[in-house]
């Protein structure tokens, strides 16, 4: 995994922080950052910009996959396209995450305004500059404030 430019972190780490203060309130689950790797149930292994994990499937895992890369998908990720970021190729690790039991994903495009929301068993809705995006039931009461990110 690459280093980010500044703004770039400073996007990711922002989003991240919503998703930590809210999780810091609920007590629902596990907040993970960029850098952690998820060994995905079909193969993969990726790493989200903002990742969560509900707190009773993140104490099924045993110490040992604790304190490495987590054999498990997400329930919750967040995608962060930056300038240099084909956007299909973020699209195509949004439906892989999916594939692989994601309940809720975020891509959130600055460049065209857009926040592509990914759920389980449902087509892909892409939202033109929306001021807020809900964590719906996977996230309840967790509002992800997006106006200041846009352009």
């Amino acid at each position: 995994m690459a280093p980010v430019d500044e703004e770039r972190g400073n996007k990711e780490m922002e989003l991240g922080a919503d998703l930590t203060i809210w999780n810091r309130q609920t007590g629902l689950g596990k907040v993970f950052s960029s850098s952690t790797i998820f060994k995905l149930p079909l193969g993969g292994k990726r790493s989200p910009d903002a990742a969560w994990v509900e707190l009773s499937r993140w104490h099924e895992l045993d110490r040992e996959n604790r304190q490495t890369f987590p054999p498990l998908a997400p329930d919750f990720v967040i995608e962060l396209r930056s300038p240099r970021d084909e956007l299909s190729a973020l699209q195509e690790k949004m439906v892989e995450y999916r594939n692989n039991g994601v309940r809720l994903g975020f891509l959130i495009n600055p460049q065209d305004r857009q926040a592509e929301i990914y759920r389980l068993d449902q087509e892909v809705e892409i939202l033109q500059t929306p001021e807020t995006l809900s964590g719906e039931k996977v996230l309840p009461g967790f509002v992800l404030d997006l106006s200041w990110i846009w352009p």
